[in-house]
């Protein structure tokens, strides 16, 4: 709830031989932080108010008084020197002597601050007040904390005076607090860059492609530039990314790399392949974080003390949690973490976000660096300087951005708050009143259109918006709500966590948005939709030292390094396929899978699929552009020539669990004494990331050429790219769907040894505009003869 200027939880750590260098506001956090994890409640506009709380008091200053005052000092401790420094906020010359002032603001009420305030913000303060006096050899200090309401601007204040010998003891016992974890610290790093200067290629020799792309990916890191890596299937990217980026850490240009995927498989791909270095002598420290509604231990996620003992109490016990998984294990997987977290009693997913700052590699999903709701806020420029992201499966990012950065609210969510609060807080229901009736008006202007598309920002609703989170956070930060009101509050909750992300979306809000409406019955939906994130992803990576993007579908590579906020000075490597043409055959079967045509193609379409899987026997994958598609050729495949009695059969389902999609998977094993022919979609859970090595997988059917459906965003998406001149046909339809053709495709040829029968339908798979688009080593096919068929 509180916030400061310029401040960052996260240390900036360096270890230069023996020299530890840490900010104050890391080196108190460490060493002063206790009690619970609070509930989800916390100002969204607490940092931008807190600045202003601060810039306001800062003002008031005297003449004589400065503000933003730099501040170090170097402490030996055993064979450590550590390094401190920091910012105060003030230092102000007073009639009692010199004062040093510590600002912290808060959304809550200031009755609720204790009669002395925070351990932690004493300590911060002191550390500045020891450096001021030791500076001017000052034989005592006076310490202010000044607590300010950034709503009413209300201010609290609390001072007192130490001798230097007090602060020197204080801060002699600050530095002792932290040094096991700075010795433990210290003794890693020099094993590690030991042991990565050391480390070998874990494989005999490089496959085909490998060295160009591990090449490509080390200069990328020392050039400090961005890498867009097209790799087919095979070259094996996830080894061919670490180990470079290994090396560079090994060499000094990195102190930390994050690899960044958009799905759980391609995780455990990067965890298997740290393993294997580790195997070769690596030493390392590698965690992975995993979504908090998958690690809790608790039947229901409430983060609070009152409801969730790993919770109660976490800071107290973090620490001593770290320093016993750090100095046992390095590769801190789900698995591991979970394991401590039981162990010490602490929350898993805070446990392993703490572990992520003292790590060497993180292993998590690209939201934790590109979302602006979510990213890791505690890593400072110093630090992002000496950190490389890799990028895996980069294609998804596009998307993925979009929906990072695009926001909605909708007109039931404030009709319910407007019903609820009613009775209970008056100015909850007139702020949710005022949203739901605007809504209401916007619903009658559309009238029998249905949808309204503009190119601006919705000001009013911003407005309306804006005056209620205001709302909101008023009543949430003063916990005025009883326990007998827990519905009201959690929808309170909701609600607010709604309006905050929207106001988000509004303050990015440039030439690359629309905003668009759309009615329905009663309902009133309106989203301000990214059009083009390749500014956002940029602007959220910037100060990385390199970006490395890469995908075996990173194709054609200039769409996705113009979406993936490219420039021209940036590096491009197009890697050849490492497998013979011997071991693909690839068929194209020239039937129309328009809608249009669907009905009346279905039944030459399951006869193929039965002709190719019944004169080879063996593991098929069908993949289909969607669920309803999908089902209609398979209940045709089933009931045909009297029902299937050569192959079984399985079919993705919607929403499968963990356990279901292992189950489909491990179906396909090379075994079977039946053929199995498996239904599947583009896009979904089976057509990218897994391996099926081997005779696992003998063939792969792809239907259509993967289009998104039509519809209103897509179509936004054409019209944006049109109007700034590009063809936006290719880059809202054809690309992303090629590119599901493309990664359901390379589910076939995984290795060396393996071999197999790919097959595309669809005509327009003829056509030059998709003939440019398919790999090298899918352009020597045949043509299915489609007469038999009918």
């Amino acid at each position: 709830m509180f916030s400061h200027e310029g401040g960052g939880r996260g240390a900036k750590m360096v270890n230069t031989a023996n020299t530890v260098q840490i900010s104050v506001r890391a080196l108190v956090e460490y060493v002063y932080r206790s009690g619970s994890i609070e509930s989800g409640f916390c100002t969204a506009a607490s940092l931008t108010d807190g600045t202003k709380a601060h810039q306001k008091i800062q003002k008031e200053y005297g003449e004589k008084d400065r503000k933003e005052v730099y501040v170090k000092t170097e402490m030996p401790r055993g064979d450590l020197l550590f390094v401190v420094d920091g910012r105060c906020d003030g230092l102000l010359e007073t009639d009692e002597g010199l004062t040093v002032d510590e600002i912290k603001s808060t959304s809550g009420s200031l009755e609720a601050i204790g009669e002395d305030g925070y351990p932690v913000h004493w300590a911060q303060a002191i550390c500045y007040a020891y450096m001021v006096a030791e500076e001017q050899g000052l034989p005592s200090m006076r310490i202010q904390l000044t607590y300010v309401q950034v709503n009413t601007e209300e201010q609290r204040r609390f001072v007192r005076g130490m001798t230097f010998g007090e602060l020197a003891q204080f801060m002699e016992e600050m530095i002792r607090g932290y040094a096991p974890y700075a010795e433990l610290r210290q003794r890693h790093v020099i094993a590690r860059d030991s042991s990565m200067r050391a480390l070998a290629f874990p494989f005999d020799a490089y496959r085909e492609g490998q060295r160009k792309l591990a090449g490509s990916v080390y200069k990328s890191i020392a050039d400090k530039r961005k890498l867009f890596a097209k790799a087919p299937t095979g070259t094996g990217k996830t080894i061919s990314t670490l180990f470079p980026a290994v090396k560079a850490m090994g060499e000094g240009l990195l102190q930390r790399l994050f690899y960044l995927t958009a799905k759980t498989i391609t995780r455990t791909a990067a965890e298997e392949a740290l393993t294997l270095m580790q195997a070769g002598g690596l030493h390392m420290h590698t965690v992975t974080i995993t979504a908090k509604e998958k690690v809790c231990f608790q039947e229901e996620m409430r983060c609070s003390k009152e409801f969730c003992e790993y919770a109660d109490g976490y800071y107290d016990r973090v620490n001593a949690a770290m320093l016993d998984m750090l100095s046992q294990e390095t590769a801190m997987t789900r698995q591991v973490v979970e394991r401590y977290a039981r162990k010490h009693k602490v929350c898993p997913f805070e446990f392993s976000l703490d572990a992520a700052y003292a790590a060497d590699g993180i292993i998590c999903d690209y939201n934790y660096i590109f979302d602006p709701r979510v990213s890791l806020k505690r890593l400072i420029e110093d630090q992002k300087r000496q950190t490389a992201l890799l990028v895996d499966e980069a294609h998804n990012l596009v998307d993925r951005g979009r929906e990072m950065y695009s926001a909605e609210l909708n007109k039931a969510d404030f009709l319910e708050l407007q019903r609820t609060f009613k009775t209970i807080r008056a100015d909850v229901y007139e702020a949710s009143k005022d949203v739901n009736q605007h809504l209401l008006r916007v619903r009658k202007a559309i009238g029998e259109r249905k949808t309204l598309v503009e190119l601006e920002a919705p000001g009013e609703l911003i407005e309306l918006v804006e005056f209620f989170v205001y709302t909101a956070e008023k009543v949430l930060a003063a916990g005025s709500l009883g326990a007998e009101q827990g519905h009201a509050a959690a929808l309170l909750l909701e609600g607010y966590f709604a309006a905050s992300d929207f106001l988000r979306a509004a303050k990015l809000y440039d030439e690359r948005y629309v905003t668009y409406t759309e009615c329905f019955k009663s309902e009133v939906r309106i989203r301000m939709f990214c059009l083009d994130p390749s500014y956002l992803l940029s602007q959220m990576g910037k100060g990385f030292r390199s970006h490395i993007f890469f995908s075996a579908t990173l194709s054609p590579l200039s769409f996705y390094t113009e979406m993936l906020g490219g420039s021209k000075e940036d590096y491009a490597v197009a890697i050849p396929s490492p497998f013979s043409h011997e071991q693909l055959e690839v068929k194209i079967q020239p039937l129309s899978t328009r809608y249009q045509d669907r009905e009346r193609t279905k039944e030459p379409l399951a006869r193929m699929i039965r002709q190719i899987t019944e004169k080879q026997p063996g593991n098929y994958l069908v993949f289909f552009p969607s669920y309803a598609y999908m089902e209609d050729v398979y209940e045709r495949f089933m009931t045909m020539d009297g029902g299937q009695t050569y192959a079984d059969t399985l079919v993705q389902q919607t929403g499968m669990t963990e356990e279901e999609r292992e189950r489909f998977l491990a179906a396909f094993d090379a075994a079977n004494a039946r053929t199995l022919v498996g239904f599947a979609v583009m896009g979904g859970i089976f057509s990218e990331g897994i391996d099926l090595v081997g005779d696992r997988l003998n063939g792969v059917i792809v239907v259509g050429v993967g289009l998104p459906q039509l519809g209103l965003e897509r179509n936004v998406i054409k019209d944006y790219f049109e109007r700034t001149g590009r063809n936006g046909y290719d880059y809202a339809y054809v690309f992303p769907g090629m590119n599901k053709v493309l990664q359901a495709g390379g589910r076939l040829i995984r290795s060396e040894r393996d071999s197999g029968t790919l097959v595309l339908v669809d005509d327009r798979y003829l056509q030059p505009q998709y003939q440019r688009l398919l790999p090298e080593e899918w352009r020597s096919y045949s043509v299915v003869n489609i007469e038999s068929l009918y």
